[in-house]
């Protein structure tokens, strides 16, 4: 089975996992998943077809939710007493795995990396016909995803990709589980994410994720 991200609700153990792109979340949600009970549930909507039984995230039509939006769709009593967790990647890296993800069948990326990433950041910024590449939820600024309605981090805790079974290791404590290994799921191979880039790519990679880098303790390239 191929393993798709997914925001996934477990009634079982009181927890929310908010599952954000290229974070090592497909890894995250294949070790949850055997533990989930049978009143909990998952979206991911694209492939799968596992949709909320929320009205209000179901017609979303994917798993990636938003804080807001899982928050304004849980009964209050839920999203204030659940365990609210998700993980987080350093927005240079993260960008270089949403580009060979979405070019793993493009026989133009290997030795043009860093010209198609420069590319695709125009496209993302809304200044060629291929803007509709910023409405695929891959690419989407992190905080995007995990500030409330006041701006600040809406999740309990945030695990870190840079050590992703670390992080997973305190999240299985905190929820009283047994530590479960994290299996390499969904991963395009890559290089070190410095290889890809030259001043330009890293100075837009730091434009268009300056809220990341601001709100997640991310440090940016010196400019």
């Amino acid at each position: 089975m191929r393993w798709e991200a997914a925001v996934i609700v477990s009634h079982r153990h009181r927890f929310i996992f908010i599952a954000v792109p290229r974070t090592g979340s497909h890894a995250v949600r294949a070790a949850l998943e055997p533990l989930l009970g049978p009143d909990d549930w998952q979206q991911e909507a694209l492939r799968l077809g596992l949709r909320s039984p929320l009205p209000a995230l179901s017609r979303i039509g994917h798993g990636h939710i938003t804080v807001r939006q899982a928050r304004a769709a849980l009964p209050e009593e839920v999203w204030r007493t659940y365990f609210k967790f998700a993980f987080t990647r350093n927005p240079y890296d993260r960008y270089v795995s949403i580009c060979a993800m979405q070019n793993k069948h493009n026989r133009a990326w290997a030795g043009n990396e860093t010209a198609i990433m420069k590319q695709t950041l125009v496209a993302l910024q809304g200044r060629t016909s291929a803007a509709n590449f910023r409405k695929l939820m891959l690419a989407r600024p992190q905080a995007g995803l995990l500030l409330d309605e006041a701006g600040q981090i809406g999740v309990d805790c945030i695990g870190r990709y840079e050590n992703v079974q670390r992080s997973f290791r305190r999240i299985c404590r905190r929820l009283g589980f047994p530590e479960r290994p994290l299996a390499v799921v969904n991963a395009v191979p890559h290089r070190p994410f410095d290889d890809y880039y030259d001043d330009e790519l890293r100075r837009l990679v730091t434009q268009f994720y300056r809220r990341d880098f601001d709100v997640l303790g991310y440090a940016p390239a010196p400019s």
